[in-house]
């Protein structure tokens, strides 16, 4: 809580391997919409990441959609970024980030300050000094900023989709729902708008694709998806 009693939500990104700390931007909501804005001046500046770890929480990930994935999460699909989640409740999986978080709130959020715009420049100050002035021991004593490469794959906006292998392609409704027909199944509603592809498998049993994951089956009597095994669970180690 800022001085005038507003919430400070900070979207904190950094650089695995050289704990290069990217952004810290102090936003007012954990919604998907600042977040969108936050990652994609970030892919412009620095392009994109190969992989993103995140927690379970929002905006990464939403409760209760399809494979607890999120918007922004589908969105990162979509530039060819692969998702790593941490188990819930297990922070130490993504150690490194963690243990910066720690540094960030005793020295730039305690006390905190008056606003928005007094935080921002304090987190701004936190990152001048984590990057070129803090020598870490796991880089030889280096500064991150000695050892930071941006990536290779600059951001270009979202690339084209199509699904040759497939027997239709179709556009998940606003609503998050599958077409064919008068037939309507109900899919996820962080797809919408997103292109999908479907195949028929069986007699009025079909897959559904998104890119390269298929996502599971629906029949057209139950209209029903049965998701299969979540391509997007948790599966990083412990560091």
């Amino acid at each position: 809580m800022l001085g005038n009693r507003q919430y400070c939500y900070p979207l904190t990104v950094t650089d695995h391997a050289s704990r290069f700390l990217l952004t810290c931007e102090a936003l007012s909501s954990t919604r998907e919409k600042y977040a969108f804005t936050v990652f994609e001046r970030l892919f412009q500046e620095r392009g994109l990441p190969a992989n993103i770890r995140s927690d379970n929480g929002v905006p990464f990930a939403s409760a209760h959609a399809l494979f607890n994935l999120s918007k922004l999460a589908v969105w990162w699909l979509r530039l060819g970024i692969g998702i790593e989640r941490i188990k819930p409740g297990a922070p130490q999986q993504n150690g490194r980030h963690e243990r910066m978080h720690l540094t960030l709130k005793k020295e730039a959020t305690k006390p905190a300050a008056a606003n928005f715009l007094q935080q921002q420049a304090r987190f701004d100050k936190f990152i001048e000094v984590f990057n070129h002035e803090r020598p870490h021991e796991a880089l030889d004593m280096k500064c991150p900023a000695e050892v930071y490469q941006p990536s290779p794959r600059p951001y270009a906006g979202l690339p084209d989709i199509d699904y040759p292998l497939h027997d239709k392609t179709i556009v998940v409704t606003r609503c998050g729902r599958i077409c064919l027909g008068n037939k309507k199944i109900n899919f996820s509603q962080v797809f919408a708008g997103q292109a999908v592809g479907i195949k028929e498998v069986h007699d009025d049993i079909w897959l559904v694709s998104f890119m390269d994951y298929d996502l599971g089956y629906f029949d057209l009597e139950t209209r029903v998806l049965e998701p299969l095994e979540n391509p997007f669970g948790p599966k990083v180690s412990p560091m």
